[in-house]
């Protein structure tokens, strides 16, 4: 009941002072300045979430076990919690998370949290003492000194509990598979680690302090950077006894007080206080909401189970070839005819999955000597390729190869992709038009290529010069294990399920011509809306 009464009474304070300061012309101006330049905004909010991701590091290194994505997901969720949440009640959120989501013990998850949380605090108010000295003992008086006192003790009392725990711990839940090995790993822990921890504090604090500087910047509010780490700490000071959700009201009114000490007219202060404020609310509504559902696994892990051993392969069995087909009655015959009845001694069977074609083309391949499987209507490339691996799997194949119908890739290359799967050097085989030659490719989509070969080689964390082939290769097991979780796609996908499952990886040089009829079924914008959320989900599937 007395919290509840003081809490009552600093709310009413606080509103006094702001209703004070509050100017609706100031507050507007403001307010379309920042609309005028989204992308000084979304720069500001980035090195905001950079300070999370400094802080999510310094909580891997200190506590053995803890995975990054369930440190980053608890560190927002902790966020979120504050926002939403009265009396600071999203700091216990962070133990919380974490004890929820892994099966690491009770004592170094909290003693880890003490000593960052305390350091985190330290770091702010030295941080303030060294940027504008003056502004913080003027609105905190003596007080400074022995606050800054308890933390560092607080800061040094977790540290030397946290040395004194076992030097190891159980992994994280879920995470042994496709985790590091599920291996956790002693980074050090106790006071040798306090420096690293504090100057990961400091660092973070002043990445924050660039939402309030920007939003200065752009209402015409000037602020030096170490005044905006100074105005940073003043509100987080504030903000550590802070009774409302999100500290509404109390934020306003110690942002809009640092800054008018700093000779800031009220009005543009209190603007600049909850527009700052407002954009800090939505970054962890956002990034805090994700973080509920689940912690975020952006790469496959640097360990990956070992290779499956490989299925037998009968003396005759046959290379099998499939060629997805939608409405490409100008090449799909070519397509078929040009490819070889043998390959490396073994005969080539060739299927076209008509995927719901409106034109001549199925009956063109079968005329052309393919076997033709329909699906009932257009379900997309991802559920073909899905649907030919499935047909060859049947064949007991010795290995199954994959090419679009577009003629844009020379079926004669088809021995090519299959020999290392037959010598038994690899089990999943991309055909690389960069590695080999490009008689012509749009300079948009080369660039395009290019980008998110770029993103599949840092997923994967292996040498991927062509991550959107479409000329591919696979073991009779990598056809029987791949997995395409959704319709529209396959290529990235694919690519993360099998090397995820441990099979090997090699990639041969091809040749490519532009295709001279039809149309691609790519375009930039809806293909990122489809595959992102896919290797969102692929990466993060149990």
């Amino acid at each position: 009941m007395v919290r509840r009464g003081l809490g009552l009474a600093v709310l009413a304070a606080a509103a006094v002072y702001l209703a004070r300061v509050v100017s609706g012309p100031d507050l507007l101006s403001a307010g379309r300045a920042l609309l005028r330049d989204p992308l000084g905004v979304l720069l500001a909010l980035a090195m905001y979430g950079c300070a999370f991701g400094l802080r999510t590091w310094s909580w891997c290194r200190v506590l053995p076990g803890l995975s990054p994505g369930l440190s980053w997901a608890a560190l927002h969720v902790s966020l979120l919690g504050n926002h939403v949440l009265p009396f600071r009640l999203g700091e216990a959120l962070r133990v919380t998370t974490v004890l929820r989501r892994t099966s690491l013990p009770a004592a170094p998850v909290i003693a880890s949290t003490v000593t960052l949380r305390s350091a985190d605090l330290l770091a702010v108010a030295l941080l303030a003492l060294v940027a504008a000295p003056a502004l913080v003992t003027g609105l905190t008086g003596p007080w400074i000194w022995p606050l800054a006192a308890a933390l560092a003790l607080a800061t040094l009392a977790g540290a030397v509990w946290l040395g004194r725990l076992p030097s190891s711990a159980p992994g994280a839940a879920g995470d042994s598979e496709r985790s590091e090995g599920g291996r956790a790993r002693r980074r050090g822990s106790g006071t040798a680690l306090l420096p690293v921890v504090f100057a990961a504090a400091a660092a973070a604090w002043v990445l924050e302090a660039a939402v309030v500087y920007e939003v200065a910047r752009l209402t015409g509010v000037g602020l030096t950077p170490p005044e905006a780490v100074a105005v940073t700490a003043v509100t987080i000071a504030a903000q550590t006894v802070a009774v409302t959700p999100g500290g509404f009201g109390s934020y306003e009114a110690a942002a809009t007080a640092a800054l008018t000490a700093l000779g800031v007219a009220s009005g543009p202060a209190f603007a600049v206080a909850l527009l700052t404020h407002a954009l800090k609310t939505a970054y962890s509504l956002v990034v805090g909401g994700v973080a509920l559902v689940t912690p975020t696994r952006l790469r496959l892990p640097r360990t990956l189970p070992p290779r499956p051993h490989p299925l037998p392969v009968a003396p005759h069995a046959p290379v099998v070839a499939f060629v997805p087909v939608f409405n490409e009655e100008a090449t799909v015959a070519e397509v078929v005819k040009r490819l070889p009845a043998v390959v490396a001694g073994r005969p080539l069977v060739t299927i076209v999955i008509d995927d719901g074609s409106s034109d001549a083309s199925a009956s063109l391949a079968l005329d052309a000597g393919a076997t033709v499987v329909s699906q009932p209507h257009n379900l997309g490339l991802g559920a073909a390729v899905r649907r030919g691996l499935a047909e060859a799997v049947r064949l007991d194949p010795a290995a199954v190869v994959y090419l679009d119908a577009d003629l844009e890739y020379f079926p004669e290359d088809v021995e090519s992709l299959a020999e290392p799967v037959l010598s038994g050097e690899a089990d999943y085989v991309v055909g690389s038009r960069f590695a080999g030659t490009i008689d012509r490719m749009l300079p948009h989509r080369r660039f395009g290529n290019r980008v998110l070969t770029a993103w599949v080689r840092w997923m994967t964390r292996h040498a991927v010069t062509d991550g959107q082939s479409g000329y591919r290769a696979f073991s009779p097991g990598a056809a029987r294990a791949a997995e395409v979780i959704h319709d529209y796609n396959y290529a990235q996908i694919l690519t993360l399920d099998l090397l995820a499952k441990g099979y090997r990886y090699h990639e041969v040089p091809i040749r490519y011509a532009f295709r001279a009829t039809g149309e691609s079924f790519v375009k930039l914008g809806r293909y990122l809306r489809k595959v992102i959320p896919a290797v969102h989900r692929e990466l993060n599937s149990p």
